[in-house]
């Protein structure tokens, strides 16, 4: 079957001196493989199977061209003939597929985490413990050589071009924006200054490897930071890159330091695409649209209207390398979506782990979980049609078992039901879909609304049965915990219970930030959030005719203001028609913890920042270091620090844990025989300290393959 519902998006693009054969762009992401030379094979077939998959450019992860630009300590560098053959093993596995790949050359500048860094100037990062060393003239003109010895190599190592990256934050950016440019020499001051360390590596570059070898800038257009640079800032560099050599110009959205989200869940889809669009009026080369583009409308939309050449998706590679393949042959319901979620990727990255993907665990793992054709059918019993079911399921079938997957609810999705009803999170719908879908294709019996007995599964003649059951809510041992007031989190989530205007949320966990957005939203404004309602939230203004992008967000605390206006821009700084009022936040929520210390500290590095901004700016009053003592009808009784109050609320709603839920699974003791099956149990039934899905995905994969 031919696709004829996204023909823009399959349509090559002819540079002159190569072809691209589709407008899809796999964008940069560090695995971890790139920094450890034995990792190279693996990372090659990480990306033979990308390749495999129909995209038809791709950038690999960050390379530094000198120590000073290791973003790790001996991160992937390349400014070594001997560092040729492994970036070779990766160029061949790619050419063999039939894919293009360029290198990503990423200079940390002050964003590394090892002694060497510089900068433009020596002022430190929020986000490494290391102060920089200006560079000094000499170190300047170094490093330009540096940038051109490593695109050099990399021809030699066989890619078909570099993507100089140049925004983000990272030392190019540095030395464009006054933020960290703070030089009174050639290299700092006004545009034309700070503007010329790229613009000289671009010419050395291009020098260096000729005309017919791909330049990609990764250029900012948003840089979402005091001191960052103007919209004509931004279209004066971009020309002038243009001339210096640049083939194409990618798009990057905010600095890594940026108090605004730009790629987790809760971001609008293609929200940042108008700037994409706008840069492509400005110059002459072809431009990339970037951040939150998942499925293929949204990109063949983006194709189609002529505001870009090319869309950039990174991390729906990692969660469906058959991306583009599924496109062209009009399989876009069997995608498996990326959802944004961070937890695997770029929570590993800075965690300094190998990157996977939540949805996809197979992801960074190629030459390590392989789903092999099993060497004898079996009959396999999964019970729970959550997260870890689901993936038991469908991996076991797909390998030639004969699989039932029971549930006592009326569908699969288990705990992702419930994600998908909290504002930000409708694209875990998308794994519900995508799931559904494969265990069709893969010919798993659905049994649902049925609550299995485990006589009743020995019944039935199984020789595998995996117990994914799943959680039951703990209910925490406070006085009056079963008066009328209290409720928990699933029936709030499930919408039996509709709690009050003021309400206390006793845990601080994932779950308790999610029931706080969820109550937080006002059910008049439609979800997903409009992107309007989203830029002025969060004070983006997408004209970017200000520093950075940035506007006086209406929401924050010290600015609310039912009766406040747009700022100057109008309505479409805002991404579309602006709010002329933004009401006061829907309920007012406490949110509580036993623990001591920072809340919500337990939620995932990259993501858990934004639940917490988004609660603040919304009033929410968050304790720490509380002593439940007691629940009545004058509400809620605590002490902390010594000191006790009541919270005077109409509900308060529990998301103090879980407890696993694994009756199902025999005693440890219990007697077996060679008719008796073997009984596995996985994901939240077997651990329930926190909901992971990650986890429970993983292990069930892993499971499933080893069967």
């Amino acid at each position: 079957m031919t696709n004829t519902l996204h023909p823009h998006l399959l349509k090559p693009l002819d540079l002159g001196f190569t072809t691209l054969k589709n407008r899809v762009v796999m964008g940069s992401m560090h695995t971890g493989l790139e920094d450890r030379f034995y990792n190279y094979s693996k990372l090659a077939e990480y990306f033979r199977e990308r390749a495999r998959g129909g995209v038809g450019l791709m950038v690999t992860g960050g390379i530094s061209p000198n120590r000073q630009g290791w973003l790790l300590p001996f991160g992937g560098t390349l400014n070594s003939i001997f560092d040729v053959p492994n970036h070779r093993k990766v160029t061949t596995a790619v050419h063999e597929e039939g894919g293009k790949i360029l290198m990503q050359i990423l200079h940390a500048g002050r964003y590394g985490y090892q002694p060497f860094v510089v900068s433009a100037s020596a002022k430190k990062s929020p986000i490494s413990p290391f102060k920089p060393r200006a560079l000094s003239e000499r170190g300047i003109r170094a490093t330009i050589r540096d940038y051109a010895r490593c695109a050099v190599l990399a021809r030699r190592a066989g890619y078909d071009g570099v993507e100089i990256m140049g925004s983000e934050g990272y030392l190019l950016s540095q030395f464009l924006c006054t933020r960290t440019n703070q030089r009174t020499d050639r290299w700092g001051g006004p545009l034309e200054n700070r503007m010329r360390l790229p613009v000289d590596i671009v010419k050395q570059v291009r020098a260096a490897v000729g005309t017919d070898f791909i330049i990609m800038f990764r250029h900012s257009v948003l840089d979402l930071v005091e001191g960052g640079n103007s919209w004509d800032e931004v279209v004066r560099v971009a020309q002038a890159l243009e001339q210096a050599g640049v083939n194409i110009f990618n798009t990057g959205i905010g600095w890594h330091e940026a108090r605004i989200p730009t790629i987790v869940t809760s971001v609008p889809r293609a929200a940042f695409a108008g700037l994409a669009a706008r840069l492509s009026q400005a110059v002459k080369v072809p431009v990339v649209a970037s951040n939150r583009i998942n499925m293929p409308d949204e990109a063949e939309a983006l194709i189609a209207s002529g505001a870009v050449a090319l869309v950039s998706m990174a991390r729906p590679f990692l969660a469906d390398p058959e991306w583009v393949n599924k496109v062209a042959a009009g399989r876009a319901d069997e995608i498996n979506t990326c959802i944004a979620c961070n937890q695997a990727c770029l929570d590993h990255t800075f965690a300094n782990q190998r990157a996977s993907c939540l949805v996809n665990p197979r992801a960074g793992f190629e030459t390590e979980l392989v789903y092999r054709p099993a060497t004898r059918q079996k009959r396999v019993a999964v019970v729970g049609a959550g997260p870890a079911g689901m993936a038991a399921a469908a991996v076991a079938a797909e390998r030639g078992h004969a699989v039932t997957l029971f549930d006592s609810s009326d569908s699969i999705g288990g705990q992702f039901k419930l994600a998908m009803q909290v504002p930000g999170k409708e694209e875990f719908a998308q794994t519900l879909r995508y799931f559904g879908v494969r265990l069709k294709a893969a010919g798993v019996k659905l049994v649902f609304n049925q609550r299995v007995t485990r006589a009743q599964l020995s019944a039935q003649d199984f020789d595998e049965v995996i117990i994914a059951t799943g959680i039951v809510p703990r209910i925490p041992a406070i006085p009056g915990v079963d008066h009328a007031k209290v409720v928990s989190y699933l029936d709030v989530l499930q919408r039996k219970v509709t709690p009050g205007k003021r309400v206390a949320i006793i845990g601080a966990g994932g779950i308790g930030f999610d029931v706080g957005e969820f109550l937080l939203h006002d059910p008049a404004i439609p979800l997903p959030v409009p992107l309007a309602h989203w830029c002025h939230e969060w004070g983006v203004n997408l004209d970017a005719g200000t520093q950075g992008g940035l506007a006086p967000s209406l929401l924050a605390p010290h600015a609310r203001n039912p009766g406040s206006l747009p700022p100057t821009g109008g309505a479409s700084a805002w991404g579309g028609p602006a709010p002329t009022t933004l009401p006061q936040p829907y309920r007012q929520l406490f949110l509580l913890q036993r623990k001591a210390g920072k809340v919500g500290a337990g939620l995932g590095k990259t993501s858990g920042w934004v639940h917490r901004a988004t609660l603040q700016r919304n009033g929410v009053e968050m304790l720490a270091g509380v002593e439940y003592l007691r629940i009545d009808a004058a509400g809620l009784h605590i002490r902390v620090g010594g000191a006790e109050r009541v919270l005077e609320v109409d509900h308060i709603v529990l998301c103090a844990g879980q407890e696993p839920l694994a009756e199902l699974m025999p005693a440890a003791n219990a007697a077996t025989s060679a008719d008796t099956p073997r009984f596995h149990c996985i994901g939240g039934a077997a651990l329930a300290a926190e909901l992971d899905a990650k986890r429970a995905i993983r292990e069930a994969a892993v499971l499933a393959a080893g069967l």
